[in-house]
């Protein structure tokens, strides 16, 4: 008898799992999201007892590399397309323009919009053929996070009216919420008041000494406080320390003492000042690309131990040998710069000194086997370093070449993000505009940057002169390296070879 009702239990109770689990599925199919896997695996789920069913979930897939959305719900199948992050150090872009319109057919390849990112502006290409069904962030947009939504595609032009009152209310993906805050203005930047709070005003307990005996003493510095878990947690929220005595047991603070009690009121943040009376003025807007850039810059002065050598190279040789190769090569149209002897003396010293070849990585020095010299460009929206790819084992014509192409680029805002992304050491050349010398700031992660300061003449000793004395053309540089990977005697030795190059520059070859 009890074998038989035992037995009938646990049939009842397998009925019953049964049962809700089909219930279950069923609930799952109303739901309005679209199932991704067939039918009959469903079916075979909800047949087994011991397997719990799996109701299917939209799927992120991924192309490109990019973040689109295949979603399923009330609306028909559509894919999202998020802002992509189009360089490493991008974390919100800008939508310049949109070269399609709501409806418009689209083709794999076409030009969807523009998007301007720290470096430059690129254009987005469509990821998927169909029709344009919603544009959710119009052209001239700035500061969109990384991962907002900003346009849907449809597979049919029959389902473009069903978007027509779209609208997204969902948060940012995951690498927008990574993203840090738009830079403070520069006039709060360097407040020392910004970068850690004031420590709270001491707090005496304002309520206490009415609420305490008239003739209780003071209290002690450096004595133990007591105080009930209500009035330590009010003091956390408040930013109050807790101190003197108050009208608990053994004179504990209660919350009571802490209620009338003033918050500490973080520090001000700087303020421009104002100008003076009668004084014109106009405010400019920062954009993407200066905002990183004022970014990045502070937090190599801030975080990287900068520091500077300094030489002069006399560079007489040199002179007359880029004119013996304009002269030769005129035909061409080949015309070398000084600047273009200096990319390979530098992309030289690093194969003589890989050390200053090299970047901090946090836990490690990586140590570059090729050189990439990183030129700065000077653009209307901000500075842009093209890479010079293995320059160390290119002429000096095939790299006049590359940065001509690669300056009009920049300067036309036409960089492909594989153009400037990288590099593994920089050169900065004020000469053009007749600056003698200057301190370039290092360009994280990399560790040595070259500013490089005009032509001057200057009289030195000759003795083989009937005057005792000659002229010569001088060019002084200045190496700015990060400390922690490149020492001072490798900066000096490394500033040797290149003088050397500088002054000889046929040793090059050698």
């Amino acid at each position: 008898m009890l074998r038989s009702l035992n037995s009938t239990r646990k049939e009842l109770v397998a009925l019953r799992a049964v049962f809700l689990r089909s219930q279950a599925v069923r609930r799952g199919a109303n739901y309005g999201v679209r199932a991704l896997s067939h039918t009959c695996n469903l079916q075979a789920a909800s047949s087994t007892l011991n397997v719990k069913p799996i109701l299917s979930r939209p799927q992120v897939i991924s192309t490109w590399g990019y973040n689109f959305a295949r979603a399923y719900a009330d609306l028909p199948d559509h894919i999202r397309v998020a802002l992509p992050a189009l360089s490493p150090t991008m974390e919100r872009g800008s939508i310049v323009s949109w070269e399609k319109k709501e409806g418009d057919k689209l083709n794999e390849g076409d030009l969807l919009c523009e998007i301007e990112t720290d470096k430059a502006t690129m254009g987005f290409e469509t990821p998927e053929e169909g029709y344009l069904a919603k544009i959710l962030i119009p052209g001239g947009t700035k500061d969109v996070p990384i991962g907002k939504l900003v346009c849907i595609i449809v597979s049919e032009a029959s389902h473009v009216a069903a978007f027509a009152d779209f609208k997204d209310d969902a948060p940012a993906a995951a690498p927008a919420a990574a993203a840090a805050p738009p830079p403070p203005p520069p006039a709060a930047a360097p407040a020392p008041a910004a970068a850690a709070p004031p420590p709270p005003p001491p707090v005496a307990a304002p309520a206490p000494p009415a609420a305490a005996p008239a003739g209780s003493p003071p209290p002690q510095s450096g004595g133990r406080v007591y105080a009930s878990p209500m009035a330590k947690r009010l003091a956390e929220n408040k930013q109050m320390r807790l101190q003197g005595k108050g009208s608990g047991v053994f004179g504990s603070l209660k919350s009571g003492d802490l209620a009338a009690a003033q918050p500490a009121k973080p520090a001000p943040a700087a303020t421009p000042a104002k100008p003076a009376a009668g004084a014109t003025f106009k405010d400019i807007p920062l954009t993407t690309m200066r905002s990183v850039i004022a970014k990045r810059l502070l937090e190599s002065k801030q975080n990287l131990p900068h520091y500077y050598v300094t030489v002069e190279c006399t560079v007489d040789k040199l002179m007359k040998l880029r004119a013996k190769v304009n002269k030769k090569y005129e035909k061409e149209g080949a015309r070398v710069s000084i600047n273009d002897f200096i990319i390979k003396a530098m992309a030289t010293a690093c194969r003589k000194v890989p050390e200053a070849n090299s970047a901090w990585m946090g836990t490690f020095i990586r140590e570059y086997s090729d050189v990439d010299v990183s030129v700065a460009v000077s653009t209307d929206k901000g500075l842009i370093t093209p890479i010079i790819f293995s320059a160390d084992r290119k002429g000096v014509l095939e790299i006049s070449k590359n940065v001509k192409e690669l300056a009009g680029k920049a300067r036309d805002n036409k960089l492909q993000p594989h153009e400037f992304q990288g590099g593994t050491i920089s050169v900065s050349n004020l000469g053009m505009f007749g600056v003698n010398q200057f301190c370039a700031v290092i360009n994280p992660p990399q560790s040595c940057i070259l500013a490089i300061g005009t032509t001057t003449k200057k009289l030195v000793v000759d003795p083989d002169s009937p005057n005792g004395f000659k002229e010569t053309n001088v060019i002084t540089v200045t190496l700015s390296a990060d400390h922690r990977v490149v020492d001072g005697a490798v900066a000096a030795v490394w500033l040797k070879h290149f003088r050397d190059f500088m002054e000889d520059p046929q040793t090059m070859i050698l």
